[in-house]
Order: C-alpha cells, then sequence, then structure tokens
C-alpha cells in the first residue's frame, strides 16, 4: 500500500488506500477528506472537494467527482460512478456499476442495485432546462437495471423492482414495478426498513 498520499487529502485512522487509486484528484479548494478506516482500492478516482465519512469502502475502479459528500459506512461497488455535486447519507450500498449523475441527494440506509441508472436531464442536448438528479430517501430500495428518470423522488422505505423504469414519485413505503412503473401496495416480506447497518 502506498504512503505517498497527496497533500490536498485530509484522512482519517486505519485508511487503506492502494497504490493504483487517486485521492484528491484535480486542484481544488477544498481537499477530499477522508473519515476513520476508509478503504480505497485500485483504479479507484476520488476528487478534490470530496468529503466522506467513516468506514467507506470502494470496490475498484469507482468514481467519485468534487463537490460530493458521503456519509459514513457506505459502499462504493465496482465501476460505480458518482458525477459530483450530490450528497449521499450513511449506511448506503451502492452495488456494482451504479450512476449517480449530478445534483442527486440519496438518505439514509439505502440499498442500489448492480447497473441502476439515475439520470438528471429530462431532453438530453435537446434543450437546457438545467439537471435535477433524483431524490431517494431514508430506506429506499432501487433493484438492478431500474432506471430513475430526472427529479423523482423514491420515498422513505419505498422499494424499486428490477428492471422497472421510474418517470414519476414513488410514494413512501410502496412498491413501483414496471415500465413505465405503476405503484403498488408493498408485499409483506418488503415491508419495513432495510437493514443495512
Amino acid at each position: 500500500m502506498s504512503e505517498a498520499i497527496p497533500s490536498q487529502v485530509v484522512r482519517g485512522d486505519g485508511c487503506t488506500i492502494d497504490d493504483e487509486a487517486t485521492v484528491g484528484y484535480g486542484e481544488f479548494d477544498e481537499p477530499t477528506t477522508l473519515g476513520d478506516d476508509a478503504t480505497v482500492r485500485a483504479g479507484a478516482i476520488v476528487y478534490g472537494n470530496v468529503t466522506i465519512g467513516d468506514g467507506f469502502m470502494t470496490g475498484h475502479d469507482v468514481l467519485v467527482r468534487e463537490n460530493t459528500t458521503i456519509g459514513d459506512d457506505v459502499l462504493v461497488g465496482t465501476k460505480t460512478v458518482i458525477d459530483g455535486e450530490t450528497t449521499i447519507g450513511s449506511d448506503v450500498s451502492l452495488q456494482t456499476n451504479v450512476y449517480i449523475p449530478t445534483n442527486t441527494t440519496i438518505g439514509d440506509n439505502v440499498f442500489i442495485g448492480p447497473s441502476a441508472a439515475l439520470t438528471n436531464d429530462e431532453y438530453p442536448v435537446r434543450t437546457d432546462t438545467g439537471l435535477e438528479g433524483p431524490t431517494i430517501e431514508d430506506g429506499a430500495s432501487i433493484g438492478a437495471n431500474a432506471t430513475l428518470l430526472p427529479g423523482v423522488t423514491i420515498g422513505e422505505n419505498a422499494f424499486v423492482a428490477a428492471g422497472s423504469v421510474v418517470t414519476d414519485d414513488v410514494p413512501a413505503n410502496s412498491l413501483a414495478v414496471g415500465t413505465p412503473a405503476t405503484i403498488q401496495d408493498l408485499p409483506e416480506p418488503l415491508e419495513g426498513p432495510n437493514e443495512i447497518a
């Protein structure tokens, strides 16, 4: 493991940064801050002006862009991209190949399954209406290969089924399923909060 940490990085106790990882990439006014016991694996790039809590862990080839705030005990899976200007709470699990766009807010105790794609541009390259990512509230789960359109809110403890395309807000404690997703009552096995922590 490398002990040559760039000067623009502040790290807590017990951090491990692989030789082939880059933490504090770019030139920013604020450093990258890693809490205690962070693990950043080979191929990961974490930009400057990123603040991360304790117990952070990445897979390989992760990208975390600038102006991102991440809470405690967050897992960012291999090849996941967090495109910056984003807030992520604590006890969050982002699985392999997840895409988190600019201007997204993710609460605490959230699970996002493999290859889920969140979007923030309502009319890509057609008009300039601004970028608004989804909001995912505490305890929500997003299944593998689900797609969330710009500006949607996934309510507290809601569940988005694998492969669904979410075009409208999903109320708290409900199930979104299908393309486009329709709202249903949560089946009994899915009721209650996630158990990530």
